[in-house]
């Protein structure tokens, strides 16, 4: 049982090693896609996502969480396969699906499997330090990936995608070596989708804490997604050269790693309320900054999203994990994830038809109104359920 955590941080390294992320956008483009494309794209991903990912969260607190993760990842491999003998828009659209698939099986059963190894080690106390390494390790590994992708992308733009297939399927046996955790399981019984639904109602009604916590967290989570696929129209903005963008993008993923391993340091130091209340104020803040400024020397303001990005994940998840039974904690989860998928797919379509209609000035303030706006909503709710 305890080698469960360093396996995790290996899967987690290998799973994060994106190296066509730097210049995935150069990529679509060479394809001759455009902004808007590429966001309607990650949109159907998103969409897919949605569908997959509580089903796959109750199939993980039914059947187990390294079945799951082990589905994940061989659809992982098929999606990056697929992706690596695509060329057109469609094509990007069923190598998505497969690797919306993977992610669904893996997002919330690796968190949970992890929160009841802890558990099962009477460390559960260690939670959010744990994850924050998970996240750094993942962040860490992106970061490399970005500095080696980067000179792959210099070869041609799809040869990053020949070594990800590989590196993809190597996942695949370490997984088969995680231990499952005792824990109490869902009584299978009850029918799936009545289970299912009564699981989402409690998350999404039936507990105010979790509710908010959920929508308030999946809305951090999205304005740091969005963000991702505006980095490399930003750095071509601002004249950034091509040799450039995996050093600039293993920065930025370098500074994730620093924050996430630091998250609960941060969050004890600041308390509760205001680490609540910093996280989407400053994102809100990033988008404006970016919006007014489109210059090198305005590229340090894109690591205030990579701050919120490392705090949010293991902070948001641990509060939700203190309140959330062991037999729902993989469906609960895989409940966040799916909210924010469903606010990505509302906005990110909008944000790129806005970036090709007008400008990336433009998309920019969108995204930092609505972010802020509905910020100061979700933390009135947090506030009036005594949640802050």
């Amino acid at each position: 049982m305890h080698s469960n955590i360093p396996k995790l941080y290996v899967i987690q390294a290998f799973r994060w090693f994106l190296l066509l992320m730097p210049v995935f956008v150069l990529f679509y483009e060479e394809n001759r896609l455009g902004l808007q494309d590429i966001f309607i794209i990650q949109a159907f991903y998103s969409v897919c996502v949605i569908c997959i990912e509580i089903p796959s969260g109750y199939f993980g607190d039914l059947l187990g969480r390294k079945r799951s993760i082990l589905i994940g990842s061989f659809f992982a491999s098929a999606g990056f396969s697929y992706y690596s003998i695509s060329y057109t828009f469609y094509d990007f659209l069923i190598a998505q699906f497969l690797l919306a698939i993977g992610a669904s099986f893996v997002s919330g059963s690796d968190i949970a499997l992890l929160y009841d190894t802890l558990i099962q080690l009477e460390r559960e106390g260690e939670y959010q330090r744990v994850a924050g390494k998970l996240a750094s390790i993942s962040n860490f590994s992106e970061g490399i990936a970005g500095l080696a992708g980067g000179a792959l992308a210099v070869i041609s733009l799809r040869t990053p995608l020949y070594v990800q297939t590989v590196l993809t399927i190597l996942v695949i046996p370490i997984v088969a070596t995680l231990k499952e955790p005792d824990r109490t399981k869902t009584d299978g019984s009850e029918n799936s989708f009545k289970a299912i639904l009564r699981i989402v109602r409690y998350a999404l009604h039936g507990h105010a804490e979790v509710k908010w916590l959920i929508l308030y967290s999946s809305l951090v989570g999205t304005a740091t997604l969005t963000i991702v696929w505006f980095v490399q129209p930003y750095l071509k903005v601002v004249g950034m050269p091509l040799s450039l963008f995996g050093v600039s993008w293993a920065a930025l993923q370098f500074s994730i790693g620093v924050f996430a391993i630091n998250a609960y340091r941060i969050e004890t130091a600041l308390g509760r309320k205001a680490s609540l209340i910093a996280l989407i104020i400053l994102a809100s803040a990033g988008f404006f900054l970016l919006s007014h400024f489109q210059t090198m020397w305005a590229l340090p303001f894109l690591f205030i999203f990579y701050l919120v990005r490392g705090i949010n994940g293991p902070v948001l998840n641990d509060y939700i994990n203190r309140v959330v039974e062991s037999d729902i904690r993989a469906t609960v989860l895989s409940v966040k994830s799916l909210v924010g998928r469903l606010m990505f797919t509302i906005l990110g379509p909008i944000v790129g038809w806005v970036n090709d209609t007008y400008s990336l000035s433009d998309a920019f303030l969108v995204c930092g109104f609505t972010f802020l706006g509905f910020g100061l909503v979700f933390l009135n709710f947090l506030h009036r359920n005594k949640v802050l």
